[in-house]
């Protein structure tokens, strides 16, 4: 059954990825939803970490409001995510095998990611509108989980945290420059939707795949 589940899973994300650039639409928040939803039910049937199955649950909300593509329902997507991000982070530090020590044996992606919050917040703040509190709150939030996960040891499954945690951020760095940045009609745009949906999904995936 958990097999079955994964599968159809991966078949709602793979069925998703054509329609990411299309109008908002019942099928596909439908498929964009399914796509994690049934990840987090996948994680249950394997005994995954509740803190894990409350991440994964957040951000199937998320994405559901997110394909709405209006500016309310933005705002509460992010916040979704973010909490979504929160309970990572709760879940890479309370691991068994966790150390905050450990997130200092990686100074240069430590450095690297607090850089790029500072570069990121300075772009965004002038160009987000009405957006401009959340998206600065998520910033700190999202890479706060990119900086945690370094407190998990490099082995076993857990090598899959690490990738899956950069991979979310890259997707979402891409999905701000995509909003935010890059003016209508830039060439870049036909291919960004292309770009952040797989990165999303597989760190969805990667986090399934370290802790269930």
């Amino acid at each position: 059954m958990t097999t079955l589940l994964f599968w159809i899973a991966c078949g709602c994300a793979l069925g998703y990825l054509p329609l990411t650039s299309r109008p908002a639409g019942s099928l596909r928040t439908v498929l964009k939803t399914a796509s994690v939803a049934l990840l987090a039910v996948t994680a249950i049937m394997n005994g995954g970490p509740w803190l894990l199955v409350l991440a994964l649950a957040l951000c199937a909300t998320g994405d559901a409001l997110l394909s709405r593509e209006t500016d309310a329902t933005f705002m509460t997507g992010i916040a979704a995510f973010a909490a979504g991000h929160l309970a990572y982070i709760a879940l890479f530090l309370s691991h068994p095998t966790s150390s905050v020590a450990l997130i200092w044996n990686a100074p240069a992606i430590v450095w690297s990611l607090i850089i790029l919050g500072i570069i990121m917040a300075t772009l965004l703040a002038p160009r987000a509108g009405d957006l401009k509190g959340p998206v600065l709150a998520y910033i700190p939030i999202i890479l706060g989980m990119g900086i945690t996960v370094l407190a998990l040891p490099d082995a076993g499954p857990l090598q899959w945290a690490l990738p899956a945690a950069m991979a979310f951020i890259a997707s979402d760095l891409i999905l701000a420059t995509e909003k935010f940045l890059l003016p209508p009609h830039y060439p870049a745009l036909k291919v960004t939707p292309y770009l952040v949906w797989p990165l999303y999904w597989g760190a969805q995936l990667g986090f399934v795949l370290a802790f269930a």
